[in-house]
């Protein structure tokens, strides 16, 4: 039997959690969640370090404690959640198939729908490393489950492939573990993760970062005994002579996250491929009418306080669509021009006639630079400048752009977001 809601919302992560709670405030009554997982929190339950929590509520929180604050709202406010429940299919016409364990195959008919599925790890077969397939190499994401959630230590004498955040507070958990966490190996010239969990999880606890370097070889049958690292060059070439063997009963790979997006795409929704995820408009639209994203699924974030902001606005602008029950073009509006050292944007798209009047852009550049300024150009004119002392690919940047400036953004009909040296 289908059954007909307001609001479907894929994901009970933390995206998920405020993007329904938003959407309750703003008065949508029929509301469900649906979690593939037991409990809802997502990714937060399995991150007990601290840090969570600084920017939306002003205090330290570790990440089940950050989530059990957006779970027992859920709760005060009766949104049901499907738990252990997997999203087979959705349609276009926002239809969902799922399934679980207890009804079996569930069918519903959302007024909107969003997308809050997070991401995933990108493992070893993406990296085509040479050597046999040994037990002892996982995702870091994997080995925080295995000692946080589990119990269980993955290995004594420890090499992390990758300076994502994950891997970096991975190396400082295992090291209070009591395990050698041998040294942290990073293919670009920069970290790629936030300059706090560097000086917090490496610099705090003498752990090597090899800059320029990867693992080129495997060692090890039954179980990994050891790895090959060597430098490489501007093309991420191995150079010849600098190889080092490493002895090492672990390897960890840290190596990028990837939005979770095998529904967008079934559904027709338009990917950019810079973020992996669907390109949105300003009220966090996707190109399919009616079903929005926000968070991880979006574009990987650093700080799940900026993902729960992203996420009560998509909320908002989808209780806006219910109430209005009219259909935009999601197509249509300004699309936000990449200049110099800009990899992505997200919004993608401007919707000049959208309510959204104070805009919040994030995106992240190409490269590490310094001392530089930040343009938005519209027709030719400065609409906003700021001044940086440094910007990296590893932490995400953000600009506001005030209603006088989307005044202007509608009068040429352009906008680029761009990097200058400063004077």
């Amino acid at each position: 039997m289908l059954k007909v809601v307001d609001l479907a919302v894929i994901g009970a992560g933390p995206a998920g959690l405020a993007a329904a709670i938003e959407a309750r405030n703003q008065g949508v009554k029929d509301i469900v969640i649906i979690e593939r997982e037991s409990l809802p929190g997502g990714i937060l339950l399995q991150c007990i370090h601290n840090g969570f929590g600084l920017h939306l509520f002003g205090e330290e929180l570790t990440g089940p404690e950050y989530a059990e604050r957006f779970i027992v709202k859920v709760r005060e406010l009766d949104i049901p959640i499907y738990l252990g429940t997997t999203v087979l299919h959705l349609e276009p016409d926002k239809t969902i198939t799922a399934v679980n364990s207890r009804e079996g195959l569930i069918k519903l008919k959302a007024k909107a729908v969003i997308l809050a599925m997070g991401c995933r790890e990108r493992t070893r077969g993406a990296l085509s490393i040479p050597g046999c397939r040994p037990a002892g190499i996982l995702t870091a994401g994997l080995a925080q489950k295995y000692v946080n959630l589990k119990g269980y230590m993955p290995g004594k004498k420890i090499v992390i492939l990758g300076s994502g955040d994950i891997g970096l507070i991975m190396a400082r958990r295992l090291t209070l573990e009591g395990a050698e966490v041998k040294m942290v190996c990073e293919v670009m010239p920069y970290s790629g993760g936030l300059t706090r969990n560097m000086v917090q999880c490496l610099d705090d606890y003498g752990i090597p970062l090899k800059l320029s370097h990867t693992v080129v070889n495997i060692h090890g049958k039954e179980r990994l005994e050891g790895v090959t690292v060597a430098k490489v060059d501007e093309d991420r070439n191995a150079v010849p002579g600098t190889e080092e063997y490493v002895e090492c009963d672990t390897l960890l790979l840290s190596v990028g996250l990837i939005p979770e997006n095998e529904l967008s795409e079934e559904a027709g929704i338009r990917i950019d491929a810079a973020t992996s995820g669907p390109v949105v408009k300003n009220n966090m639209e996707t190109s399919v009418e009616g079903i929005f994203a926000c968070g991880n699924v979006a574009h990987v974030h650093d700080l799940v306080d900026y993902v729960s902001e992203e996420a009560a606005r998509a909320g908002r602008c989808a209780a806006e669509h219910i109430r209005s029950g009219s259909v935009s073009k999601a197509s249509g509006g300004v699309v936000i021009g990449k200049g110099k050292g800009i990899r992505y944007t997200v919004p993608q798209i401007l919707d000049l006639n959208s309510s959204v009047k104070e805009l919040h852009i994030y995106f992240r550049v190409t490269d590490v630079f310094k001392n530089i300024k930040l343009k938005v150009i519209s027709g030719g004119d400065t609409i906003l400048q700021i001044k940086k002392p440094k910007v990296a690919p590893g932490e995400m940047e953000s600009l506001v752009l005030t209603d006088k400036m989307l005044e202007s953004i509608k009068k040429h009909g352009d906008v680029t977001i761009q990097l200058e040296t400063a004077d």
